[in-house]
């Protein structure tokens, strides 16, 4: 699992990178929980739901013209 770098001494508080606490030399452990985890659960419901597992799901997806249509676009505003 990840690792958050910032910890938070538990016995005063006070904020630091390492798991010991500089100022009063108690234990520190991490000051805010991840955002996300690598251990996700709920992922497979999420694909479901969002409908990614589905064999034409990739279609739905946006896409950027091709290179020759952009070059055309740009040679029709020039002129």
């Amino acid at each position: 699992m990840a690792k958050q770098r910032m910890q938070q001494c538990l016995s005063c508080g006070a904020f630091s990178l390492k798991t010991t606490c500089p100022l009063c030399g108690g234990r520190a452990q991490a000051a805010a929980p991840l955002k996300w985890s690598p251990e996700d659960h709920r992922a497979a419901l999420r694909r479901k739901m969002n409908g990614v597992e589905e064999p034409d799901w990739h279609s739905q997806l946006a896409t950027l013209p091709s290179l020759e249509d952009m070059k055309t676009q740009v040679a029709s505003e020039e002129e």
